[in-house]
Parts: C-alpha cells; structure tokens; sequence
C-alpha cells in the first residue's frame, strides 16, 4: 500500500512538473479529465466490458497519450467488415462477407483483423512509436493487440507467432523492431489477464527480409507490391512447415506487405497464415 501511495505521489509531482501532451494534437492532457482517473491496467475493463471493443476500453489504454477529445476520435474496427482483409465498409446494414478487392484478388492469407482504424490521431502513435523512440507506447498499443487477437482466434488456432521483419540497415538505424516489441509484450499482460499463451511461440528470425526496400509511405499500391515483391524469405522452412503462422504488424495499409510476407511463408510450407496488426487504414 505505501509504495502504491508513493508510486502516485512520485506521478503526480511528475504530472506538475513535466505535464504530458498529446502525440496527436499537442495540446496538454488534463490529468483531472474523468477518462484519465485509473491506473494503467487491462484487467478491470477487459473483465467489466461485455465487449471490448467499446470506447471506453480504447479511452483507458489510450489515457496516457491521447487527450480525451482525440481519443474519443479514434475509431474502433467493429463489423460490419470484409472477411479476408478486415476492410470496414462504410454501409452499418451489411454483413461480414468478401470485399470487391478480395474478391477481384484473393491474398494469400486467410485473414486479417485489427482493433482500430488507422485515422489521423492513432497514426501520431504508430509513429512516435516507430520514429521518435517512444517505447512506452508499446504497452497500450500491444494491449489493443493482445484482445483483438483474444476476440477473433483461441491460443490453440495458431501455433507460432511472426513478426514482420526489417531490412538490417533500417533495423540498426530505429534500433529496434515494433512487431516484435509488441508480442514480446504479450506475455506481461498475459499475466494481468490470466490468460494462457503457452502454446503460442514467437518465431523472431523465421522470416528475413533480404534486401531494403523503400518506406511504402506515399506509395500506391502497384508500387506497393513492386517496391516488396522477392524482399523476404525463409532461412529455415523446417521452422514453419504444416504450421499455422500469425503474422503481426504494426499497420495494415494495402496489405501489400503482409500478402507477400503471406505467399513466401506458404510457399515454404506454412499450413496457413492470418495476420495480426494494431491499425487498419481504411
């Protein structure tokens, strides 16, 4: 209790001191706004919400880097969406089935699902992450992770865990892989939510990536497939053979990345591949 009592005094005076800003606006964050009150923990929310997909779920992990009003802008994967690549379509009648781009070209995966859509305010998070070295968010955005991976499959659906890999160049220049900090995660906040991962098993280097490739950034999506097409590969395919591989990222854009990643893990012998990542753009 006293070091609880003393972990509060020691945030508040750092609260006055250094106040936080939001990483998508830049305003300051009122530490009095009622979204904001709870300590950082998954269980309470992920135990009280008959959905965890509801925004005050979002709000709560969110509560350290977002102010209140763009949190309440970030928007939450919810169906109706496409099947295949987790598309949202804009009409709230229809029903989970294949998007015309699915359709038109299957991708090599079976699926793709994400918790929130990648708009203007979470993208300031995907980033400061990335490229301004803000490790801390690597908590909150692997707890989104962690429930949407808790909500569309069972531990026991998939038997290894990949993270998309960087080129070595890009890697010892950001110093660091956010896929993989992600899942890493995972096992902290398996604890908090009592939930077992053990069959799970993350496989860093199963995946390479051979050659650098230009950031997608900006790109369409034939430059897309162009800028990514025979830039990974399989070091070992014993690794992966007959098993089934959730691949996981930090942004599904056009998905040009992850269904290339996708055809060369089926090509070495993958039994199947979904794939995971923390934002979907729309």
């Amino acid at each position: 209790m006293a070091r609880k009592m003393l972990r509060r005094l020691v945030s508040a005076v750092v609260e006055a001191v250094f106040p936080a800003k939001c990483l998508a606006c830049g305003c300051f964050i009122d530490p009095q706004d009622e979204v904001f009150r709870q300590d950082f923990s998954i269980l309470p929310f992920f135990g009280q919400c008959e959905d965890w997909r509801a925004d005050g779920f979002v709000h709560h992990l969110l509560q350290s880097y977002l102010c209140a009003d763009c949190t309440r802008k970030v928007t939450v994967v919810k169906s109706p969406f496409c099947i295949a690549c987790g598309f949202l379509f804009k009409s709230k009648e229809a029903d989970d089935c294949l998007c015309g781009d699915c359709i038109i070209s299957p991708k090599n995966f079976r699926m793709a699902r994400a918790p929130v859509v990648y708009d203007e305010a979470f993208m300031n998070l995907v980033l400061s992450l990335k490229y301004r070295g803000k490790i801390q968010l690597a908590k909150p955005l692997a707890g989104l992770l962690l429930v949407a991976f808790l909500q569309h499959w069972d531990a026991g659906d998939i038997d290894i865990v990949i993270p998309v890999p960087l080129f070595q160049k890009r890697f010892k220049q950001r110093g660091f892989n956010q896929a993989f900090v992600l899942i890493r995660k995972w096992e902290d906040l398996a604890e908090e939510l009592n939930v077992d991962l053990t069959g799970l098993h993350i496989e860093r280097q199963a995946l390479v990536r051979n050659r650098h490739t230009a950031t997608q950034t900006g790109l369409g999506r034939k430059e897309r497939m162009d800028n990514i097409k025979n830039a990974f590969s399989v070091p070992e395919s014993h690794k992966i053979a007959g098993k089934r591989v959730l691949l996981v990222d930090d942004v599904y854009t056009t998905g040009a990345t992850v269904d290339e990643c996708s055809r060369v893990l089926i090509k070495n012998g993958a039994a199947c591949v979904d794939v995971l990542t923390v934002a979907r753009a729309m």
